[in-house]
C-alpha cells in the first residue's frame, strides 16, 4: 500500500469505497462539470465500468484534508491484456499484444481547480513511480487530454509531438474511433515553435515527454468529456537517470 508524506501534500491508495467516491466527485468537478462536457453523470459523480478494476490514488492537503488530485491505475500481466483498458475503446492497440512484460495504464488524472502548487504533480509522480517499482512495470500508458475539441488551438503543440515525440512503429496505435484529428499526416511539414508548443503541452503530457514518453499519431475528439487526447506510452528503462532519481526524491 502506498502512502507518501512529504511537504505541503501526502499520496496515498484509496482504502474505502469513501475514498473511491471522493475520487469521482472531484473527477466530475473537474472533468464534466469544469469542461462543459455532455455525457450523463450520476449523483455529481464521474465513474464508469473501469474503476472497479482499478487501483485509485489520492494526493491530499493534510491541514485541510482536502483532496487535490487523483487518478486510476490499471496493472496489466502483459500486452494480451490490453483489451480491456480505457485506452482500447479508443486506439487499435494491436501493436501492443505481444508486449511481453507488466503493463500499466494510468487515467482519470485530474488536479482541483483552485490547487495550482505544482509540489502536487510531484506528490502524484512520486506516488506513481513507488507504485511502478514495487509492482515491476515495464510499460506507462493511458490518454493525455487537451481541454476542448479545437484542434486549432494546438497546432504547434501537435506539431511538436509529430516531429519529436511518434510512437516506435512497432507499437503505433491505429484509428479506431469514429472522430480523430491526423496531426502527424496533416501537418508533417509545419516547423513547430516549441515555446509556445510547450505553453499549450497539458501538464501531464510534458512530463510524459520529459522522460521519453511517445504518443499516437492521432488525436481522439472526445465531445462526451470535451477533450481531445491522444495515447501515450512510456518504457521506463527509458526513463534518463536523473528523472528517476526526481521521481524517488518526490
Amino acid at each position: 500500500m502506498v502512502k507518501l508524506l512529504g511537504g505541503r501534500f501526502r499520496a496515498r491508495q484509496a482504502e474505502t469505497a469513501e475514498d473511491v467516491l471522493a475520487c469521482q466527485r472531484l473527477r466530475f468537478e473537474v472533468f464534466r462539470a469544469g469542461r462543459g462536457a455532455v455525457g450523463e453523470a450520476t449523483e455529481g459523480l464521474d465513474r464508469d465500468e473501469f474503476d472497479a478494476a482499478c487501483v485509485h490514488f489520492m494526493v491530499e492537503e493534510p491541514r485541510s484534508d482536502r483532496l487535490v488530485c487523483c487518478f486510476r491505475v490499471l496493472p496489466l500481466r502483459n500486452g494480451s491484456e490490453i483489451g480491456r483498458t480505457y485506452s482500447a475503446k479508443y486506439y487499435e492497440l494491436s501493436g501492443l499484444t505481444d508486449y511481453p512484460g507488466k503493463m500499466m495504464e494510468m487515467g482519470r488524472f485530474c488536479v482541483h481547480p483552485d490547487f495550482r502548487d505544482p509540489n502536487i504533480l510531484r506528490a502524484a509522480w512520486g506516488a506513481m513511480t513507488r507504485y511502478v517499482e514495487d509492482e515491476g512495470v515495464e510499460l506507462l500508458f493511458g490518454c493525455s487530454s487537451f481541454h476542448g475539441v479545437d484542434e486549432d488551438s494546438y497546432m504547434d503543440a501537435f506539431a511538436y509531438l509529430a516531429e519529436r515525440h511518434l510512437a516506435p512503429k512497432r507499437w503505433l496505435p491505429r484509428v479506431k474511433a469514429p472522430k480523430v484529428f491526423r496531426f502527424a499526416r496533416k501537418l508533417r511539414l509545419k516547423r513547430p515553435d516549441p515555446k509556445n508548443a510547450m505553453v499549450k503541452m497539458p501538464p501531464l503530457l510534458r512530463t510524459y515527454l520529459v522522460m521519453g514518453g511517445w504518443v499516437s499519431d492521432h488525436a481522439v475528439i472526445d465531445n462526451d468529456l470535451n477533450t481531445l487526447h491522444v495515447f501515450t506510452g512510456l518504457e521506463i528503462s527509458q526513463v534518463p537517470p536523473n528523472r528517476v532519481r526526481l521521481l524517488r526524491g518526490a
